[in-house]
């Protein structure tokens, strides 16, 4: 493999792309995982954005919660066959993977089945602290017990913080763990009314207004969920597991702005604290300075773009003006990725991209990204 991102993740076979949102994590984790497959490898694109780029950029209407292998012929006519390589994709359902969590966990058909049609379980599923995260990190371990490709690509969850996703096994372990639950779960309906007499107000008048039979559904579910507490803390200690595998490598997008360039290299301190390795670093969208980093390179501009390119005055100014404005914008990046490439140390790789003529939105934007990702360093 030769150039880029390929030589940092030669023999992995899970790699997870963090960073804050909004900086091209999705998109990067899709041309990252078309230039592995270009190379020869089957890999496997996850990610849990709702709103289907990742499809968009594939030329899909959408994608499910199953992998879904991506006609080789789009990349082809984009210029990146695949040959031998396989490229798979699909965008993670939480609700389903939780619910499939809960039927592979379940000890019979029949609690399986009371769990998942339980109206309680069905309202708690979709906010149980960090099941989102959870749910994402519990899929790319199903796949990789899967053993059928090569390499995972995980596009983290959108997250305004994204340590979330290395917390997220922790919570949820919590959760279950907490002196509130553990309480229900030991009293059934008893435990509730331990939790004293304004839950038993509130319960009541849920039950008034609904019309359902609250408590009722809810001494069950907490009776039903102690029968998978095991399996829980098991799937929670083998997802952390799987982050700490020597086969597994985060690599960390950023944008060149300073805030989320501080949220990566807090993401990196937290990643070495746990053991975790980290291959490298991509600053995706930089600016280029078409002036050379001299600020003289300003001086006299617009009345060398009139005699050199015949420009009317007024266009010049305008045209100069731009430049300006690209310039103080490029030294800003460069700014900021020195204080990146110096926090970062030597030891960790950084690749830089820059600012693409257009928003990656289609394959050949894939690839045209990708081409900035596996260049050979300068």
């Amino acid at each position: 493999m030769s150039g880029g991102v390929a030589t940092w993740l030669d023999g992995v076979g899970v790699c997870v792309v963090g960073g804050s949102g909004g900086v091209g994590k999705t998109t990067a984790s899709a041309a990252l995982a078309a230039g592995m497959a270009a190379r020869g490898l089957k890999v496997a694109v996850v990610t849990i954005d709702p709103a289907q780029r990742l499809a968009t950029a594939l030329g899909l209407d959408e994608l499910d919660n199953q992998p879904r292998r991506i006609d080789p012929q789009r990349f082809a006519g984009a210029g990146l066959p695949l040959g031998d390589g396989e490229l798979w994709a699909m965008t993670l359902d939480p609700k389903r993977t939780f619910d499939d969590l809960i039927a592979r966990l379940s000890p019979d058909a029949q609690t399986r089945e009371r769990i998942l049609a339980n109206r309680v379980y069905r309202e708690l599923s979709d906010a149980v602290a960090g099941s989102q995260e959870f749910t994402a990190v519990a899929k790319l371990h199903e796949l990789a017990q899967d053993g059928r490709w090569d390499l995972l690509v995980l596009d983290t969850p959108p997250s305004r913080n994204a340590l979330d996703f290395l917390d997220a096994p922790d919570r949820l372990r919590a959760f279950f763990e907490g002196r509130a639950l553990q309480t229900l779960l030991r009293g059934g309906g008893a435990g509730l009314r331990l939790l004293g007499r304004g839950t038993g107000l509130v319960l009541g008048l849920l039950r008034r207004v609904t019309g359902a039979e609250l408590l009722s559904d809810l001494s069950d579910f907490f009776r039903l969920l102690g029968a998978l507490l095991g399996g829980f803390r098991e799937r929670a200690e083998q997802v952390e597991a799987l982050l700490r595998a020597p086969g597994t490598t985060f690599l960390l997008v950023t944008s060149p702005e300073r805030e989320p360039i501080d949220e990566a290299l807090f993401f990196q301190r937290r990643l070495r604290a746990a053991g975790m390795s980290l291959a490298g670093a991509i600053v995706n969208r930089m600016h280029v300075d078409e002036l050379g980093g001299e600020d003289g390179a300003l001086d006299g501009l617009p009345a060398r773009l009139e005699q050199a390119a015949g420009l009317s005055p007024a266009l010049a100014a305008s045209v100069a003006a731009a430049f300006a404005d690209e310039h103080a914008l490029a030294r800003r990046d460069a700014a900021n990725v020195a204080h990146l490439r110096e926090r970062l140390g030597g030891a960790v790789p950084l690749v830089r991209v820059p600012l693409l003529d257009e928003d990656v939105h289609d394959v050949a934007g894939l690839v045209r990204l990708g081409a900035q990702l596996f260049a050979p360093p300068a």
